[in-house]
């Protein structure tokens, strides 16, 4: 059967669904897979696959010289396909000029390029010969860039466009003693001289894609594959605040990683290469990545997005692609547009919440199917905005919330995952297992990790409890922070357990369920990283401010604050606006309440604050925050907690005016 081929049939899970996970023998509060009966993990699926490059030749040799990356070359335009074969040929190609070039096996290669061929051209010929691949982010600004630069002795940079680029050489330039940068290939031609000369002045070489190309033609060299235990690659963690840290990971946690997915779908995903694949998630990020060390491996077809996430919709009208790479921002934009298009028809918001009940009620018989009569007059138009194929949906990066999960299972029709996991697991630990339609959970751990909950007393949580952190061990398990011991003695204790920072809690039926933050950091919706601290110190600046708490929910996309008006200062200053009363009057008043806003909007722009960084809305509080309250320590510190739990009711409130 094929992935989410469940067309009218029951889904019969490849276990009891009440028992999902089972407890390591020796190792008190430690779960693993209810399929490692044996109790060993597993670290690969394909007995010939151990390594990246492994998996790719594994896909050419399978793929019988189909169609392996496609792209548009223009707007709108037909996509175009390149074959395994050439794929394979114009990486051996680019391999061998690096190495022509004087790059060695063992050194590291940055890519800074948005999703295309060539990233992939790109990094298969890094793999060739055993090059350590170290992908760059779009968003990183100038300084982070820098320090990746110099921290991985990045000499030979890949861009994709002009701007990058230049970009690079502004870094270069502003740090001229500290520049280790000597070359940078560039996939799309340089018509700017100004460019040019500044490269040559700093002295920093400029390729084309295609040169180095043909120094590989030009200048053959045999393979140096990879052994398992080689650096594969040096993923940057986004971090939100200091410098970015970076993760290395062998191919051997590459490779495990993904043959736990393997093992976690096969008994009823049968991948292939008749599978189509849109990437349009960064390749910076290891979720992407892995999705297309498991495609290579099985000969399936690459489809790039254009770019714009905006002409994702047509991106994927035309590939029609079977296998859909996702995230929770994508699945609320449908959930929103679903609703929003019936939105002032009484008759089709009726209809589509009668559609969504039926199919709800067969997922909880275990029954997923997209050829019911609802699917017809309901779901089939919004599916036809994917392409109309999709057999298999993964969501990862950031939590789902419950209701727009169901939603995506009733939506596609076919086995809709969710899992959990970080770079430094090689992407994932955790998926929901297929048959499993409940929610509220992020499934069993994989069959290459173990996880263990530990206690964290001063927020009430205790592995006894079945709560506590959680912590990964395994052979997907990274080998640390490159450079960096003091933060490598941070994630991975002395027994070799990768603390996440993530409060979770074992569910009944052995699912994993993420509660929690231990540390201060979370994420939104959307993936990027909020540290409340920062953002509130930017914001106690007002003069109207005395005391500010930031809050973000994971299933959402911005922040909310409940602030404290400075005693001392509101009443005059509300008093020169012709507004009168005490502080219960004044935080009543939605004039006040506008003011405020449009003083932190002030400040958080002084303050530098990015968009996803800056409040949406606020709630006015008379009185201070106080430990009397248990809101604040004895060392006037914001117990976070606490403060969720004691604004619960304000915070729902606020969250419900975000637009």
């Amino acid at each position: 059967m094929g992935a989410g081929g469940t067309k009218g049939k029951d889904t019969t899970p490849a276990t009891r669904l009440a028992r999902q996970s089972i407890d390591v023998k020796g190792d008190d509060y430690a779960r693993m897979s209810c399929h490692n009966q044996d109790g060993r993990l597993t670290g690969h699926y394909f007995d010939d696959v151990r390594t990246l490059h492994q998996a790719f030749m594994r896909g050419v040799g399978i793929s019988k010289n189909e169609p392996c990356l496609g792209f548009r070359p223009a707007v709108l335009a037909p996509y175009e396909w390149l074959t395994y074969h050439e794929v394979h040929t114009r990486s051996c190609n680019f391999g061998s000029g690096l190495i022509h070039k004087e790059l060695k096996p063992g050194c590291s290669l940055g890519i800074f390029s948005q999703n295309r061929p060539e990233w992939v051209i790109a990094e298969q010929g890094c793999n060739m010969f055993s090059i350590v691949v170290v992908p760059l982010y779009d968003t990183l600004g100038a300084e982070a860039v820098q320090h990746i630069i110099n921290q991985a002795e990045l000499h030979t940079v890949v861009c994709d466009v002009p701007d990058k680029v230049t970009k690079l050489l502004s870094y270069a330039g502003g740090a001229a003693a500290d520049n280790i940068l000597e070359r940078i290939i560039v996939m799309q031609p340089i018509t700017d001289q100004e460019t040019l000369t500044q490269a040559q002045e700093l002295g920093v070489e400029i390729l084309s894609f295609q040169d180095v190309e043909t120094m590989g033609v030009n200048n053959p060299q045999d393979k140096v594959p990879p052994k398992p235990d080689d650096l594969a690659t040096i993923c940057y963690t986004s971090g939100t605040t200091g410098t970015p840290k970076g993760a290395l990971l062998t191919h051997s946690n590459l490779i495990a990683c993904n043959g736990g997915i393997l093992h976690a779908c096969h008994r009823y995903v049968s991948f292939n290469k008749d599978d189509i694949h849109i990437s349009y998630l960064p390749l910076a990020h290891m979720f992407e990545r892995q999705a297309l060390t498991l495609l290579f491996s099985v000969g399936a077809k690459i489809g790039f997005f254009q770019g714009d996430i905006k002409l994702l919709p047509d991106d994927m009208m035309t590939l029609k692609p079977t296998f859909f790479i996702t995230v929770p921002r994508l699945l609320n934009r449908m959930y929103d547009r679903a609703w929003t298009l019936v939105q002032g028809s009484a008759f089709k918001t009726k209809m589509l919440h009668k559609a969504l009940n039926a199919k709800k009620e067969m997922l909880a018989k275990g029954i997923c199917r997209n050829d019911t009569i609802w699917d017809t007059l309901i779901f089939r138009r919004a599916r036809a905005r994917t392409g109309g194929n999709v057999r298999f949906v993964a969501v990862g990066a950031a939590p789902l919330s419950e209701e727009v999960l169901t939603f995506a299972r009733c939506l596609f029709g076919c086995t809709v995952l969710e899992g959990y996991g970080q770079t430094e697991c090689a992407a994932a630990a955790t998926t929901t297992m297929i048959g499993d339609y409940t929610t509220g959970h992020v499934g069993a751990p994989i069959q290459c990790t173990k996880i263990k909950l530990v206690d964290v007393p001063e927020m009430d949580y205790y592995a006894k409890q079945h709560k506590g952190e959680v912590c990964f061990k395994g052979p997907n398990v990274f080998q640390g922070y490159l450079k960096n011991p003091e933060k490598t003695a941070e994630a991975i204790d002395s027994d070799g357990w990768l603390h996440t920072g993530d409060i979770g809690a074992w569910l009944p039926c052995g699912q994993l369920r993420i509660i929690d933050r231990k540390k201060d950091i979370f994420k939104l919706a959307q993936g990027e990283y909020i540290a409340p601290e920062k953002v509130e110190n930017v914001y106690v600046r007002s003069p109207l401010v005395a005391q500010v708490f930031v809050h973000g929910v994971s299933i959402k996309s911005s922040l909310v604050a409940i602030v404290v008006p400075d005693p001392d200062v509101l009443p005059g200053w509300a008093k020169n606006q012709g507004i009168e009363g005490d502080m219960d009057t004044l935080c009543a008043n939605a004039d006040i309440k506008d003011a405020i806003m449009a003083d932190l909007n002030r400040m958080a722009k002084e303050g530098g604050l990015k968009s996803f960084e800056q409040v949406k809305q606020i709630h006015l509080h008379p009185r201070l925050f106080s430990s009397d309250d248990d809101l604040l320590t004895p060392t006037f510190k914001l117990k976070r907690p606490q403060a969720r739990k004691y604004f619960a009711k304000e915070l729902e409130e606020i969250y419900a005016l975000v637009p």
